[in-house]
């Protein structure tokens, strides 16, 4: 590749510190959880950032946040770049924000060295990617491709009742009448998408290497256990009687343990809520439900964790006198990413002479609903100690510029560079 251009990494990262303000934790994170309040504030931060570079900015049906930049071909279906700005409750200054600073930093390089591009570039910013305020995770995405219809997800509640389209409503989202900038969620002719973001794990830094080369999404799988007994009088009833749905629960939690171990080195479960409706400090646990994530790149291990889950789970409930219900609550397979836009990201980083290495998210992403609606591909850079969900999550400045960089080219090359426009 020749000629290839580098980002301004100062102003990216003063972008990254100035949009961490919003939603500040005391501890140096960031809580932004989609359509709150927060969320809205950084969502105009981001637009208006946009409208100064030039770009048109429009929003869905759902709160997916898009800004174009036009391209020489009218008819040219738009190169899409992005990730999302809402954060974990604890989150942290570079899950999500990285990826849609980084894609804005692309369009102001452009607009710096005066190029216009054959297809138009899109910036977007998807809503509720986390999960952490709406479930399923990586909402916005799928309605977008189709794999949600709109109406099921603006009927989907928080934990507290409040539903996706009153959230919408609160922060100035409603319908085409009074948002004159609405346009369809769904359906909408997208060339490509592209999506950096800090790797959320290990495996970079340990390697000291510069840039992933993402080459897909790993299977996920997500599962709600219920679990009931009977709730009764902690100081009279002895222990034999009981029927408790906490130790029930604890020896599940120990059995999945060893289970995933059998999967190792690749297979993942973590149980990340558990709720005891009613609980009391002197009550028998009578009722208790946990949620079960399981991961593997390889979907027929999953299929075979959780049939080990189940198992293991029927044996203990009936050996300890409760009932035990398993549902699934929401599943993405493995998903392969476009190998020739896999390559245009290999070929930049090649370029650039950063050391680059093939890596299968962990992580489930919005792109990994994209690539199943158009080619798609990921850059990963390094986060330090490989922390995330985490108000500690950090990157390093350099290597927030690296992996922009790397996104910058990669998108030129699918965009194609047509001609110097005047500054």
């Amino acid at each position: 590749m020749k000629d290839l251009l580098h980002i301004d990494g100062p102003r990216l990262w003063a972008s990254l510190m100035e949009m961490a303000k919003i939603g500040a934790t005391p501890r140096g994170g960031v809580r932004r959880l989609a359509l709150t309040d927060e969320d809205r504030l950084g969502r105009e931060r981001f637009a208006q950032w946009c409208r100064d570079a030039g770009m048109r900015v429009s929003v869905d049906e759902v709160g997916n946040l898009f800004a174009t930049r036009a391209g020489t071909d009218p008819h040219a279906a738009p190169v899409l770049i992005g990730s999302h700005l809402d954060t974990q409750p604890e989150g942290g200054r570079f899950d999500g924000v990285y990826g849609v600073l980084a894609a804005l930093e692309v369009v102001r390089t452009l607009n710096d060295a005066g190029l216009a591009t054959d297809k138009p570039i899109e910036i977007v910013s998807w809503t509720n990617e986390e999960g952490a305020r709406f479930t399923p995770a990586m909402l916005g995405s799928a309605v977008f491709t189709g794999a949600m219809q709109v109406d099921t997800a603006l009927d989907t509640c928080d934990a507290q009742g409040v539903t996706l389209a009153d959230a919408l409503r609160s922060i100035g989202i409603e319908h085409a009448s009074t948002t004159p900038t609405l346009r369809l969620a769904q359906h909408q002719p997208v060339d490509s998408y592209f999506e950096a973001h800090i790797e959320q794990g290990p495996v970079l830094e340990a390697n000291d290497t510069t840039i992933g080369i993402v080459t897909g999404g790993q299977s996920i799988r997500w599962l709600d256990v219920e679990v009931t007994g009977t709730a009764a009088h902690a100081g009279t009833t002895p222990m034999p009687y009981r029927r408790d749905t906490l130790f029930a629960c604890a020896q599940m939690a120990s059995e999945l343990e060893r289970i995933v171990a059998r999967y190792a080195p690749r297979g993942l479960a973590t149980i990340g809520q558990v709720d005891i409706p009613n609980a009391s400090r002197n009550t028998i646990a009578g009722r208790l439900a946990f949620t079960v994530d399981l991961r593997h790149p390889d979907d027929a291990q999953v299929d075979a964790m959780e049939r080990d889950l189940r198992d293991a789970f029927t044996r203990i409930a009936q050996a300890r006198g409760v009932q035990v219900d398993v549902s699934t609550h929401w599943v993405s397979p493995a998903t392969p990413f476009d190998e020739p836009c896999v390559a245009l990201v290999a070929d930049a980083a090649a370029g650039l002479g950063y050391s680059h290495e093939r890596i299968v998210s962990g992580a489930g992403h919005d792109a990994i609903h994209l690539a199943r609606y158009c080619p798609t591909a990921m850059v990963f850079i390094p986060c330090v100690g490989g922390l995330s969900h985490n108000e500690a999550e950090d990157a390093l400045p350099d290597d927030v510029t690296r992996g922009a960089d790397v996104l910058l080219n990669a998108v030129l090359a699918r965009a194609g560079i047509v001609q110097t426009v005047a500054a």
